[in-house]
């Protein structure tokens, strides 16, 4: 659920610098920099990343609680410390894409 969000997330960036590479390109004053360029594509890079990710976080948990259904509350409890870890580390990237600019 949560690698969906993000993989959408993820697309909603990728499209909106296209909106605005076609923007740019339209208006002959105005240019899109290669910072903001770089920015975008790290920030959704960094989305889609954390969206493959957990997304396999999720599927290897779902396995390993099919395989051993008495360790369930060990597997989850450790795929959300994981998937949270994972989480911070795109937020983190986002804001270093960001701060590029």
């Amino acid at each position: 659920m949560l690698g969906a969000i993000l993989l959408q997330a993820a697309t909603a960036v990728v499209d909106s610098v296209g909106q605005v590479a076609a923007t740019a390109a339209a208006q002959p004053g105005v240019g899109l920099g290669l910072a903001e360029l770089g920015a975008a594509i790290g920030a959704g890079l960094a989305a889609i990343g954390a969206g493959i990710g957990i997304g396999k976080i999720g599927g290897s948990a779902m396995d390993a609680i099919a395989r051993q259904p008495e360790a369930a509350s060990e597997i989850r409890m450790n795929m959300i410390i994981i998937a949270a870890l994972v989480e911070g580390v795109a937020l983190f990237a986002v804001v270093v894409a960001f701060l590029a600019l």
